[in-house]
């Protein structure tokens, strides 16, 4: 069993192994109490005035909620341990969403092109930022922007959207109960994730900013012939991607001149 986890470990790509092993260090820091939450989470005040910058990288790194029960321990334990295992279920399910569609972005759409995959989480989680500390300040909604304090979850939500726009018609199932189509599964774990009890808005964001990177990255380019993010040349230099080399079918011959199957090779069988 353990040979198994470990030769499945070393086979993830390096992204997806990277973000995997340091939001687990991060999350059982914080449980066996190494380190705090309280300074991981994002706070847009000490970051302006006491130049914590970290705190823009940690808060997408730490998975679990940050809260004290002891208040609803002395009223009802039995409503706190309820709530405690519907996080720890909602915990596991990102955890789960992190190490499968991470892994499976980085495997095959972004496959041989590593430097576009972490440009592609650099531009989810600047969204993220920039939606958190922008929605604060708007009066209607700065009381549930408060509430945010990290953005792991979302991250990963916008990895999920991004899978589900590029694999539309895989048939999925949902625990057994039914089945469905990838584009819908989106909103299959946003209701997962109101009937657990967790806030809706940590999904709705990572939705957005994986929509904004999905119209940027496909749907524009394909209407204007315009690409608008294009990875800068210092995260390619980071990055030696691998060549990925397409077998050509061994019944079909390659016109040399025009690089495309010459027709009367091409048999019917």
């Amino acid at each position: 069993m353990a040979q198994a986890v470990e030769e499945w470990y070393k086979q993830m790509p390096i992204i997806t192994r990277s973000y995997l092993t340091a939001a687990i260090v991060t999350t059982i820091g914080c449980s066996l109490e190494i380190i705090s939450p309280y300074h991981l989470y994002l706070n847009p005040t000490l970051v302006v005035r006491q130049y914590e910058l970290w705190r823009l990288v940690t808060n997408f790194l730490y998975f679990r909620k940050m809260g004290n029960n002891a208040e609803g321990s002395l009223n009802n334990p039995y409503s706190v341990i309820s709530r405690d295992g519907a996080r720890d279920l909602d915990f596991l399910f990102h955890m789960f969403f992190l190490a499968r569609y991470c892994k499976l972005l980085e495997e095959n759409s972004f496959r041989g092109r590593t430097a576009d995959f972490f440009y592609m989480l650099l531009f989810g989680a600047t969204t993220l930022t920039g939606i958190v500390l922008v929605g604060g300040m708007i009066p209607l909604v700065s009381e549930s922007f408060a509430k945010i304090f990290f953005l792991s979850n979302s991250l990963t939500f916008m990895m999920v959207y991004v899978w589900s726009k590029q694999n539309p018609l895989i048939h999925m199932s949902f625990l057994g109960l039914f089945t469905f189509t990838a584009a819908y599964l989106p909103w299959v774990l946003l209701g997962f994730s109101v009937l657990v009890g967790t806030s809706a808005w940590v999904d709705l964001l990572g939705m957005i900013a994986g929509h904004a990177y999905y119209f940027l990255e496909d749907v524009y380019p394909r209407m204007t012939g315009r690409r608008l993010l294009k990875t800068p040349a210092f995260i390619r230099s980071v990055f030696a991607d691998d060549v990925v080399v397409v077998a050509r079918p061994a019944n079909i011959r390659f016109d040399p001149q025009i690089n495309a199957p010459a027709r009367e090779d091409i048999h019917e069988h």
